[in-house]
């Protein structure tokens, strides 16, 4: 179990920001250490939990456009930058739920998802044209 810098909230935070997944294992550790349900279930309602954020994040949207008549404008796009940020969050920690190699899983795919839609190339120039 993490050690916690006060009640509840996990140490070792990652300050600079350049590699998460430090911190996304002592959240996880963290979540582990509380979760009510174990095995196909946890990890289950862990999944699950992404769409709880998700939802966050379109409660969010129709708060900063004012779309609900009754409540008006009641978020602003920081709020709705904070809730998709915790919508990767909760990926990522679920990812690691899934497999300790996450770091390794989320590299590949993002890899593959890259070269598929940037033709190849990273930095988005177009890649040659493929020869007959």
């Amino acid at each position: 179990m993490p050690a916690t810098a006060r009640a509840g909230t996990p140490a070792g935070r990652a300050a600079d920001g350049a590699d998460p997944w430090p911190t996304i294992d002592l959240l996880r550790a963290w979540l582990d250490a509380d979760r009510a349900h174990d095995g196909r279930e946890g990890l289950l309602l862990r999944v699950l939990k992404l769409s709880e954020e998700v939802g966050e994040v379109a409660q969010a949207v129709i708060g900063a456009t004012g779309q609900n008549p009754r409540k008006g404008v009641s978020h602003t796009w920081d709020d709705v930058r904070s809730e998709l940020c915790d919508v990767v969050i909760t990926a990522m920690v679920a990812l690691r739920t899934l497999t300790p190699d996450a770091r390794e899983v989320f590299t590949a795919r993002l890899a593959a998802v890259a070269d598929r839609s940037l033709g190849g190339t990273r930095d988005g120039s177009p890649s040659a044209p493929p020869t007959p």
